[in-house]
């Protein structure tokens, strides 16, 4: 149901709220809310013309009908109307076009929030539940910072329309109606124009508030269609996921979509919450609004300007102009107090975009350059360093000592949940420590340069990511790059074969979505890929976390042998849970429980029967032992 807790804000609230929304969208489209304006202007200005056009024409044929000034009268209507329609159409088709334009300039407004802000905030999951719910504002309700231009448009639109409307009607109240038309007369009154102004906008606003009223239901229960339509969105795409396709079809899970798919209960369906709503107010209060803007008003300006022309107050010919120009008046009356309903209605959800553009960065920048040294000397070292994840009050790391150089070879070992890859986040400053620090050549790793900092590692993280882009832009993770050292870079990461059979080369796309030539590689060609882009980079210090989980034995062996060369006097730190593949490693640390339990090579570790390693490094021997034995190998 309804969240009943949920409130629009206050008048004052909304104005601050969509008028911050109207700069936002000047500044970061001043071309596309510039022809937005000339095209409201325009269709708000131009119908009046046609309207005057019209009424001269109708009082000449009711009078002298003068053949020529009939003429000139129609020829200038036709000039006007192609004149009109032509720059109403080029308006219109720029406004298009720029309409579109703003529509995605506002959806990268919103990544690039998230891109900027600090990795925790980013990686925080009420952050993400915040732009996700934005999103499902926009493309579901249409709610949010969409809405604003439109508005803007609607009320603009609005006092334009309104001040040609009150040019052409200003004359009704004036003309007089003849003594001679007796009792008619009283139309001349003051009091009873004021009752007949009075009249038009009650009608007016009371249509307006009916039909802005059926829109609010639709503003407060927002929440439940978000979810109805994420459920849809997911489980009716679910099949168009290549990733899915074999596991939908192996476990049908295909029914499962089903179940969301026509459950004539949920929120989209014919017995949905949405549907009851439209056959009661969200139906009733348009339905109302109709009738009030028909029966009242068009009724009240029909009945008062006829009688006026009745009694001889003006021709024919200007009860034309006179209902057309009060009834696009009083349209504009409405635009006025519907805009200002569909602005408050809409202004809770740009409250949400703008809690969500204003999430401060919590890290502290610095401000020192990175020492950019020939000899790559660099020293990194945890001083008592523990850390625990926002929200949580259990330590994810404790108490962490360690040093190490720049062209050492790092292995950090351990089971799930050890704390591995939590050390490699605050190595590379996507988390601070929430106790001790990280110094690098004996300065705190939080006096640097935040960009000039994460510039001297190069990650393949075990849930690493491509894009669809060029192979060549992959590596290089840029859209121009040398061609040469992309390729050498592929080599080194075992890729060089695959790359001879590409016959598009660097410029092979990878995967389907922006070319019907493009490859789709396998899981140990995209982890080649992810560590050739980590040697294109070339900064001093490589982070590779599982390598190689997704290469064959052949192809892991390979990268094995030639990690020194790959590597080269860069800083390796290798995160792995086969212990057999860190004996190439200078140094290895076992975490356990959060904790670094032990440090060494692999021969002292191996040698400690009483240590961590030791129990890790047997019961792997013993797995492999067991299946080499069940296979009818050796050990």
């Amino acid at each position: 149901m309804k969240d009943k807790d949920k409130k629009l804000l206050s008048f004052k609230e909304s104005w601050q709220t969509n008028l911050r929304a109207i700069k936002l969208f000047w500044h970061i489209s001043p071309k596309g809310m510039l022809y937005r304006t000339l095209d409201t202007v325009w269709s708000a200005l131009t119908p009046y013309v046609g309207i005057w056009l019209s009424a001269l024409i109708i009082e000449e044929l009711a009078g002298p009908r003068s053949p020529q000034r009939l003429r000139i009268l129609i020829l200038t209507a036709l000039i006007c109307a192609a004149f009109f329609s032509l720059i109403s159409a080029l308006l219109n088709k720029v406004r298009q076009v720029e309409s579109t334009i703003q529509f995605f300039q506002m959806d990268a407004l919103l990544s690039a929030k998230m891109l900027e802000l600090d990795y925790h905030i980013s990686d925080d999951p009420e952050t993400r539940k915040l732009l996700s719910t934005i999103r499902q504002n926009m493309r579901g309700g249409g709610w949010g910072i969409q809405r604003v231009p439109d508005n803007f448009c609607s009320l603009l639109e609005a006092v334009f329309s309104l001040l040609g409307g009150l040019a052409l009607t200003i004359s009704l109240f004036i003309s007089k109606v003849p003594k001679e038309a007796g009792s008619l007369a009283i139309l001349n009154s003051p009091l009873l124009i004021l009752l007949f102004l009075a009249g038009i906008l009650t009608a007016t606003a009371l249509s307006s508030f009916l039909s802005t009223k059926a829109d609010s239901y639709r503003a407060l229960s927002s929440d439940i269609h978000n979810l109805s339509n994420r459920l849809f969105g997911y489980f009716g795409f679910l099949g168009q996921n290549k990733k899915l396709a074999a596991d939908i079809r192996i476990y049908r899970q295909d029914q499962i979509c089903k179940k969301y798919n026509n459950n004539k209960t949920d929120t989209f369906h014919s017995k949905g919450y949405f549907a009851r709503l439209a056959k009661g107010p969200m139906g009733l209060y348009p339905a109302a609004a109709t009738a009030v803007s028909i029966l009242f008003l068009t009724g009240m300006v029909y009945l008062f300007v006829c009688l006026k022309a009745w009694a001889g107050a003006f021709g024919i010919g200007m009860v034309t102009q006179y209902i057309g120009a009060i009834s696009r008046f009083s349209g504009s009356i409405g635009t006025l107090f519907g805009t200002a309903g569909s602005m408050r209605n809409n202004a809770s959800f740009l409250k949400l975009i703008f809690d969500y553009l204003d999430i401060p960065n919590t890290m502290y920048q610095g401000s020192l350059s990175v020492e950019k040294r020939n000899d790559r000397k660099y020293e990194v070292e945890f001083r008592d360093v523990s850390f625990r994840y926002p929200g949580s009050s259990d330590y994810a790391l404790r108490h962490i000592n360690m040093k190490f150089k720049v062209g050492e070879r790092l292995a950090v070992v351990g089971m799930n949940g050890s704390g591995k890859t939590t050390f490699i986040k605050l190595l590379c400053r996507l988390y601070d420590p929430t106790e001790g620090s990280i110094l690098l050549n004996g300065i705190d790793i939080r006096k640097y340069d935040y960009q000039e900092y994460i510039s001297v590692f190069s990650v393949v993280f075990q849930d690493f990511s491509l894009t669809d882009f060029t192979l060549g832009q992959n590596v290089a993770s840029a859209d121009t790059y040398e061609a040469r050292r992309a390729e050498l870079c592929l080599e080194k990461a075992g890729f060089g074969e695959r790359l001879k059979e590409l016959s598009s080369g660097l410029e092979t796309y990878l995967g389907k979505s922006f070319s019907k030539e493009g490859v789709d590689m396998s899981g140990g060609e995209q982890q080649k890929i992810a560590l050739a882009r980590t040697l294109y980079k070339d900064a001093p210090f490589i982070v590779l976390d599982e390598p190689t989980a997704a290469l064959d034995p052949i192809a892991e062996a390979e990268i094995y042998s030639k990690f020194n060369e790959i590597v080269e006097d860069k800083t390796a730190i290798y995160i792995s849970h086969r212990l057999s593949s860190c004996r190439f490693c200078d140094n290895i640390l076992v975490f356990h429980k959060g904790s670094m339990v032990q440090q060494g090579s692999h021969d002292r570790l191996v040698a400690d029967e009483t240590g961590k390693y030791y129990e890790l490094w047997h019961a792997q021997a013993q797995y492999y032992n067991e299946q080499a034995q069940k296979a009818g190998q050796p050990a």
